[in-house]
Order: structure tokens, then C-alpha cells, then sequence
């Protein structure tokens, strides 16, 4: 039966029951797909390959793999935005997963497991200082270092958490999502705005782990608590007391823009940071803020100078091009896995992303 892969599918497109069959020029109605996805019916053949058409999916894909059962999404926050972006959301992190864990299955890898910290959960109950010695406590468990994190959704997929990017609701920059599986280990799943610049996206990134790696009492304030412990992992208090001191009654806008390029956060987030910190002062740090709002920095799309380019974990399609590779799948099969035309399969395996385009004019 296709009655749950057909709704998905339905969902991840924003589609009504209506809507689907305005897609269709009416072929089926929205009484009939209805009656589909509550099992109640089995559409032929030819209505199947009309509803995957519509929908961009494959047959093959409404079939599903009855081996694979992602049986519920459950988000930090209890909406992400109007009930039907809360939907297509969920819809959206079971599709984008369900094909990340066929990929896994299909070259025999075990899906990796959430590694949390040794030392975890980190409690938050006293003071927004604890968030600070949580973000240390988390990279001497992963044995980080002092360093800057170069790829942040890199370092999470490693340790077993699928960090997705696919446009989300305004004003939700990201979410974490908790999906179980049947007679399986659980998944965690971050999903980031792919919307926004790099350095945003790498303090989303961050917060997300927050949530997933503090205790925070009830008595405290769990986005502030996030946050602190986001700006902690990204940019350590001994590196930034190293860079500018203890104490500043100034900062220079070349000093935040380099420490931007190198730790990747954004010159709005440093300065909260310094705030933080006692670095600076509540009044300078207003100050700050109201030239950046001068600059633009303050509304969307808050392109600061120096904006960094969008962080991506290319795991999921490393493994892809991998197993189009080794022959275990078909370029039919790597085509609807990454949803791109096949003919930019063998184009992708020559050219980088950012030629992809100019490659496309030339063949």
C-alpha cells in the first residue's frame, strides 16, 4: 500500500488533496488521492505513474521499502511555524532522512549512532556561566581544542546527528527534530535555514547542540542558555580574551571582522560575546548595535561584510556519488536519492557545485 508515502510525498510538496489534483489537470480527484493515502484504495498503475509525476518522485518511491519505517518526527519547539508548515516540516525531515538512511543501507554502513559527550548532559541551573564551562566540557570530550571549527555540520554528522538544510519558516533559523525508527536506535536531526549566510547558520548549528547537550532548569532561560553556550563552543573565552584583552572601552570594526574570518560567527554574535564576557560594556555594546542597524546588518538578509558562504555536509552525497561508483546503484536510482536531473549526475562527478552551471551551457 501507498497511502503513507503518498501523503508524505504530498506534504514535502505543500500540496492539498486539491491542489494535487490541479496538478493532475483533474486525472484523478481529490476524493479519489484521499482515499489512496488512507489505504482505503489502490490506484492503478497509470494513476500511480500520474501521482509520482506530479509529485517529482519516482513509482518506485511511492512503493517505498517496507523495511524502513520512520514512525514519528518529534521538534524541540512544539511549532515551527502555521500548522501547515509544522506539517510539511515533518514531512520534509522523514523524506530527506528516509533517503539519507537508504543510502547507508544500501553500501552496508551502519547509520551512525548519537555520540553524545561523555560528560553530558552539561547542567545550566545557576547562572549563564555554567552554558560557558558546558561549551568547554563538550570540546575536551571531543577533544577540540582551543581551535576554530572549520565545518560545524561536519563535526555533528560524524558523531552521528544528520545535519540537514532546506528552506524554513520566517523567523525559525533552525530546528532539532528527534524521529524514531521501528526496532531501531532513534535519530537526531538538525535542520538549518538554507536562506541564510554561513556564519548564521553556524551559530544555528550550534544552539541546536545546546539543546541537545544541556540541562537547563526550569528557573532559567533555555534560548538564552543555548545561545550563551553556542558562542562559548564557537569562540572560546581564553582565545577571545587572547585576541582583544579583558577589557575594552573600544573595539575596532578591522579587529571583529578578522576574528569573523577566522572562527566563522558573525560580527554581531562576537559582540554580543564580548558583552557576555564583561569585554565590554552593556551601553558600548547598544552603541555597537545601533551602527550595524545603520549598516543594514540588523535586517534580513543580515549580510555583514566579509559574509561567509553556507555551511553544507557533503556526507550524504559523498556517499551518493559512492555507491553510483561502485555500481550499487543505478544514475536513475542517484538521481531521485539527490533529487537532480540525471544529466547532472556525470557533470557533478567532473565539476564542482560552483561550475555546475557554466558546465550545463557548455555540454
Amino acid at each position: 500500500m501507498i497511502g503513507n508515502r503518498l501523503k508524505l510525498a504530498r506534504a514535502v510538496s505543500g500540496l492539498s488533496l486539491r491542489g494535487l489534483s490541479d496538478r493532475m489537470d483533474n486525472f484523478v480527484t481529490a476524493q479519489a488521492i484521499g482515499k489512496y493515502e488512507r489505504d482505503e484504495s489502490m490506484p492503478s498503475s497509470r494513476v500511480q505513474i500520474a501521482l509520482a509525476d506530479a509529485l517529482h518522485v519516482s513509482v518506485n518511491y511511492l512503493a517505498g521499502d517496507p523495511g524502513m519505517s520512520l514512525l514519528s518526527v518529534d521538534f524541540r519547539a512544539k511549532k515551527v511555524g502555521s500548522r501547515s508548515e509544522d506539517d510539511r516540516t515533518r514531512a520534509m525531515v522523514l523524506h530527506m532522512l528516509e533517503r539519507y538512511l537508504a543510502i547507508e543501507e544500501i553500501l552496508g554502513l551502519p547509520s551512525v549512532n548519537w555520540d553524545s559527550p561523555r560528560s553530558a548532559p552539561y547542567p545550566v541551573f545557576k547562572d549563564l556561566l555554567e552554558a560557558d564551562r558546558a561549551a568547554m566540557s563538550f570540546r575536551l570530550d571531543w577533544g577540540l581544542g582551543l581551535n576554530p571549527i572549520p565545518n560545524i555540520s561536519e563535526l555533528m554528522e560524524d558523531r552521528g546527528v544528520k545535519v540537514l538544510f532546506r528552506s524554513l519558516a520566517d523567523g525559525v533559523n533552525g530546528l532539532t527534530a528527534h524521529v524514531r525508527r521501528e526496532n531501531l536506535s532513534d535519530v537526531y536531526v538538525i535542520v538549518v535555514d538554507s536562506n541564510v549566510g554561513g556564519d548564521r547558520q553556524r551559530l544555528t548549528i550550534a544552539h541546536e547542540i545546546g539543546h541537545l547537550v544541556l540541562e537547563i532548569s526550569d528557573e532559567m532561560d533555555e534560548e538564552k542558555a543555548a545561545y550563551r553556550f553556542a558562542g562559548a563552543l564557537l569562540l572560546p573565552e581564553e582565545v577571545l580574551w587572547k585576541e582583544i584583552g579583558r577589557h575594552r572601552t573600544a573595539i575596532g570594526m578591522a579587529e571583529l571582522l578578522r576574528l569573523k574570518q577566522v572562527f566563522g560567527i558573525s560580527v554581531q554574535a562576537i559582540t554580543y560575546r564580548c558583552m557576555d564576557l564583561g569585554i565590554i560594556s552593556p551601553a558600548l555594546m547598544g552603541r555597537m548595535f545601533r551602527q550595524y542597524q545603520k549598516l543594514g546588518w540588523r535586517n534580513p538578509p543580515y549580510e555583514e561584510e566579509f559574509s561567509m558562504p553556507g555551511e553544507r555536509s557533503g556526507r550524504f552525497e559523498t556517499l551518493c556519488f559512492r555507491a553510483l561508483a561502485e555500481g550499487a546503484i543505478s544514475e536513475a536510482k542517484a538521481s531521485e536519492l539527490l533529487e537532480i536531473p540525471v544529466q547532472d549526475i556525470d557533470l557533478l562527478m567532473e565539476y564542482p557545485p560552483s561550475r555546475l552551471d557554466a558546465a550545463r551551457q557548455e555540454a
